[in-house]
């Protein structure tokens, strides 16, 4: 019977694991050591070696002749160990046995001594899946088990592992496998296997597994089906990575805003039965290459791509700014969550591209000159610094306006901002600077925003607002603040903290006042001025 190529030349032995030697040296001096833990927590992504490290642990602590730390493989115990046979090591999935009753069962197993072997151990993978009450009768067991039981314990997923049971376990990270690591193995296997490799083809296998040896082999063992010869190109039609150009065509129709050719093409591929998440996925692939072209133009090595498609690429990097590559990631990341939750995938993915087609951020340069408005808010900070300064309290700092695209909904609907008109533009500059008041409730606001975007809140620490007839300038010195606000979420969020305490829209502008050069700036000259009448800033909190 045929054997699947991850399962023929799974490891054996420490020594024959790859790019895991923090993990393996340090059990293998445990071993020869005789100072092995009762219990053991393998984390890592999925096919970089934590149930094959697992079973030799298991192996190497009953063998009876180990030889430096690794199992012998020669005497019963191995022998009936890699055969699966040798009753004293059991395998629990936690995803299909993760009620309280089997974990009693396992309790209740631990009190029998090992029939063969020293040790009785227990493997029990992705333990991330044992329910609330099968993880507390886990718990006491872990803590203090009889001498002869061992526990092993593997999860993709740490950060679900409740720390009661991190507590009892020493623990080792698995690394995602290097790509020339993976390179080599399969090289290997394929000598083996009498396999034509091409060494290029070899390298596009590990770029795509994408750390995972388990993923290599598996796609090394589909363009074996595929072709006698494997080149990159098989790999290419076996991984799905050829024949894309639907995907540079929608890549295209982002950039050029043409939402029409964007949609045809979709509907080309609905017809086509193209599963809608997986294009977007897809998509994610291409705009992480064009980030990664972008960032790092003289390296191609991180690219996921046949080396055809690699100039293509970089046209579409040099095409794009840095800030529009990471919004478009962001949109299409947000629709890729929605996507698996509905029924209408198509509707989702069309809505998504729509979207990016039409987003005014993408119009590097066509949005309208706002500088009339710079020098309103310049003549306004003017104001502030000459009036009293009672007429301080509750100020902080400003940024440049952000822009946004208006969603067509009224300011109930969708409290977000919008490009700026020329006609608001010229009711801005109507606006008597001396009538903008301070926003009152701008710390409620801030504690709302936090909540909403705790990430981008911090941008916003010692800032404050004044509104005026629907307007609200926000200050703020941080030279973060404008970042975090030219984000379309981040801007959403802190409109809707706004809407939320105040129960109104504004058109917000804003603009930082931190210092451009070495000599005090205006708003810091305000602020000062403030202290000095003995008026509470930011900074006396």
């Amino acid at each position: 019977m045929y054997q699947a190529l991850y399962r023929k030349y799974r490891p054996l032995s420490f020594d024959d694991v790859v790019s895991q030697p923090q993990v393996t040296q340090t059990l293998k001096n445990q071993l020869v050591n005789g100072n092995t833990a009762h219990a053991y927590l393998f984390t890592g992504s999925r096919g970089t070696g934590k149930t094959t490290c697992a079973r030799i642990l298991a192996k190497a602590m009953n063998c009876l002749h180990p030889v430096n730390g690794n199992p012998c493989l020669e005497c019963e115990i191995c022998r009936d160990a890699d055969a699966g046979a040798l009753g004293d090591i059991i395998e629990i999935d936690a995803a299909s046995n993760s009620s309280v009753d089997d974990i009693r069962d396992l309790r209740e197993g631990t009190i029998y001594t090992p029939e063969r072997c020293k040790y009785k151990v227990y493997i029990i993978d992705e333990v991330h899946m044992l329910s609330p009450s099968a993880v507390n009768a886990l718990l006491k067991i872990m803590e203090e088990p009889p001498s002869h039981v061992k526990f092993i314990l593997a999860t993709t997923e740490v950060h679900k592992v409740l720390p009661t049971i991190l507590s009892r376990c020493q623990r080792f990270n698995f690394r995602r496998i290097l790509p020339e690591d993976i390179r080599d193995r399969l090289l290997y296997v394929a000598e083996k296997e009498n396999i034509s490799l091409d060494s290029d083809a070899a390298e596009l296998i590990a770029k795509t597994a994408d750390g995972g040896m388990r993923d290599a082999l598996s796609l090394l063992d589909q363009c074996v089906a595929f072709s006698d010869r494997i080149t990159a190109e098989v790999v290419a039609n076996a991984a799905g990575i050829a024949g894309r150009d639907y995907l540079f065509g929608i890549i295209e129709a982002v950039i050029d805003r043409n939402a029409a050719k964007a949609v045809t093409i979709v509907k080309e591929l609905h017809e086509l039965s193209k599963d809608m998440q997986k294009l977007c996925d897809e998509l994610i692939a291409q705009f992480r290459n064009i980030m990664i072209a972008k960032t790092v133009p003289g390296s191609t090595d991180a690219l996921v791509c046949m080396p055809s498609e690699i100039e293509i690429i970089k046209k579409f990097a040099d095409s794009m700014t840095i800030e529009d590559i990471f919004a478009v990631l962001d949109t299409l990341q947000k629709s890729n969550e929605r996507i698996a939750r509905v029924s209408a995938k198509r509707v989702e993915i069309e809505m998504c591209l729509i979207k990016l087609c039409s987003a005014q951020t993408y119009q590097s340069g066509a949005a309208i000159d706002n500088s009339e408005i710079y020098a309103k808010i310049d003549m306004l900070e003017k104001k502030l610094a000459a009036a009293p300064a009672a007429s301080a309290m509750n100020r902080a700092p400003v940024q440049e306006p952000y822009r946004r695209s208006s969603e067509g909904k009224t300011p109930a609907e969708s409290p977000k901002t919008a490009v700026a008109s020329e006609q608001q533009v010229s009711d801005f500059q109507k606006l008597n600077p001396a009538d903008f008041k301070p926003v009152e409730q701008w710390a409620e606001i801030l504690e709302e925003f936090t909540v909403l975007c705790p990430s981008g809140s911090g941008a916003l620490t010692g800032s404050y607002a004044l509104e005026n007839q629907g307007y609200m300038l926000v200050y703020s010195e941080n030279s973060f603040f404008m970042n975090v606000l030219r984000n379309k979420d981040n801007a959403n969020k802190l409109m809707e903290a706004v809407v939320k305490i105040t129960g109104k829209a504004y058109q917000i502008r804003a603009k930082c006042t931190a210092k451009k050069e070495v000599s005090e700036s205006p708003v810091e000259a305000l602020l000062k001025k403030a202290h000095d009448n003995g008026i509470p800033t930011e900074s006396d909190k």
